[in-house]
């Protein structure tokens, strides 16, 4: 698997991508019928640094990078990973992850932090433990899951 800052022309994998996790409604707050431009507007914007995972031609992951806060806070990056559905379980996840870890410490940022993990995530919140993320913090029913209802959701945090 290669992991490479995304091209303009990678948006339609990434579209496909970001489309079908949304759709699910159980981890982002996007709303499930995000329109394509909006989710660019997201993902591709200049602020963020966008990547891609493939398999050969195919992209089976992508994840954003970008300063956590403006200003005073922007030592600290944020990220947002999606995977394909047809590829979970494969460890792109985890590779991503540890590529974004690395990624992150090279532009000199200092911290990571993920402002909002869906507790009812638990691949995600185990990966992110796993990876050396701590919960710091407890945002009550603040997540409208398509299935489950109002839960709750993670602020999870790592220095570099």
């Amino acid at each position: 698997m290669e992991i490479r800052e995304a091209k303009s022309n990678d948006f339609e994998a990434i579209w496909n991508i970001f489309h079908q996790v949304v759709a699910k409604g159980d981890t982002y707050v996007f709303s499930p019928d995000i329109s394509k431009e909006e989710a660019r507007s997201v993902w591709m914007t200049p602020i963020v640094k966008t990547y891609v995972a493939s398999n050969g031609d195919l992209i089976v992951g992508t994840y954003i990078l970008k300063p956590n806060q403006p200003g005073l806070g922007s030592h600290v990056a944020n990220a947002a990973f999606m995977v394909d559905s047809l590829a979970q379980g494969r460890g792109i996840g985890k590779t991503m992850g540890k590529h974004a870890l690395n990624e992150a410490r090279r532009l000199g940022y200092q911290a990571m932090q993920f402002n909002f993990v869906v507790s009812t995530n638990m691949n995600a919140v185990a990966l992110w433990q796993k990876l050396g993320f701590q919960i710091i913090g407890t945002l009550p029913k603040v997540f409208q899951h398509k299935q489950l209802g109002l839960v709750d959701a993670y602020v999870m945090h790592r220095f570099l």
